[in-house]
C-alpha cells in the first residue's frame, strides 16, 4: 500500500501541499526521510540485488555449458563458492552498520555524554538488533546510569554551581590538564572522566575532541 491509499487522497493531497519541494518518503519505523535519499538508498539496494542475480545466472548459464569438462566445472563451482561467501559478507557488514546506527541513535537519546565511554561500559555480545529494536539494552544503560550516572547528561542542568564538588588545594584551575588524556584510548580512565564531566565540563569537552 502506498502513502496516498494509506492516508486517503484528501489528506494525501493535503499533505504533499504542505511539503511542497520537500518530497518525503516513509520507512519501517514511521519516521520520515527526504524521498530523494530515500530513494537513492532504495535505487542503490535494488542494484546490488541485481548484480548478485546476474552474477549468479551467469555462473549458472556457464556451468550448464560446462557439463562434461572437469576443469571448468570445478572452476565454476570455486567461483560459486567465492561468490556466496562475498554474498554472506555483505549481508554481515550492512547487519553491523544498522546494528552500530541504532546503537548510537538509542545512546544519543539517553543523553550519553559520550558514546564511546558508554560503550565500553556495555556489554555488546548481549544486545541484539530485532527490526528497529535493540534487545537487551535498556536494562544495561538503567543499570549503568545508577553506577556511573556521570556518563549521562542530566535532564535539567543544576542550577549555579550545585552538584559540582569545590576545587580544594592542590586542584587545577579550569581549562588545564597536565595528565595523560582519560579520553584516549592508551591512556583510558573512566573515573577521571566522570570527574571532568563534573567539575570541569568545558575541559571534559576539549579533551574528547583531542582524544
Amino acid at each position: 500500500m502506498d502513502l496516498k491509499e494509506l492516508l486517503g487522497e484528501e489528506l494525501y493531497n493535503q499533505v504533499i501541499e504542505k511539503a511542497g519541494d520537500n518530497k518525503l518518503g516513509i520507512i519501517n519505523d514511521g519516521s520520515w526521510i527526504p524521498k530523494e535519499k530515500f530513494d537513492g538508498k532504495l535505487n542503490e539496494i535494488k542494484d546490488l540485488q541485481n548484480d548478485i542475480k546476474d552474477r549468479d545466472d551467469q555462473l549458472e548459464s556457464l556451468g550448464k555449458k560446462a557439463k562434461g569438462h572437469d576443469d571448468l566445472t570445478d572452476e565454476i563451482n570455486r567461483l560459486k563458492k567465492e561468490n556466496a561467501d562475498k554474498d554472506a559478507d555483505y549481508q554481515e557488514k550492512m547487519a553491523q552498520r544498522d546494528f552500530d546506527d541504532a546503537l548510537k541513535d538509542a545512546l544519543n537519546s539517553a543523553k550519553a555524554r559520550n558514546i564511546k565511554s558508554v560503550k565500553a561500559n556495555l556489554d555488546i555480545e548481549k544486545i541484539k538488533l530485532d527490526g528497529d529494536k535493540l534487545i537487551g539494552l535498556d536494562d544495561q544503560l538503567s543499570a549503568l546510569k545508577e553506577s556511573d550516572a556521570y556518563l549521562f547528561a542530566e535532564t535539567e542542568e543544576p542550577a549555579g554551581l550545585s552538584g559540582r564538588s569545590p576545587r580544594g588545594a592542590g586542584q587545577q584551575p579550569p581549562g588545564s590538564y597536565n595528565k595523560p588524556n582519560p579520553f584516549k584510548k592508551e591512556s583510558l580512565n573512566l573515573t577521571e572522566q566522570g570527574r571532568l564531566l563534573r567539575d570541569d565540563p568545558d575541559l571534559a569537552k576539549k579533551l574528547q575532541a583531542q582524544a
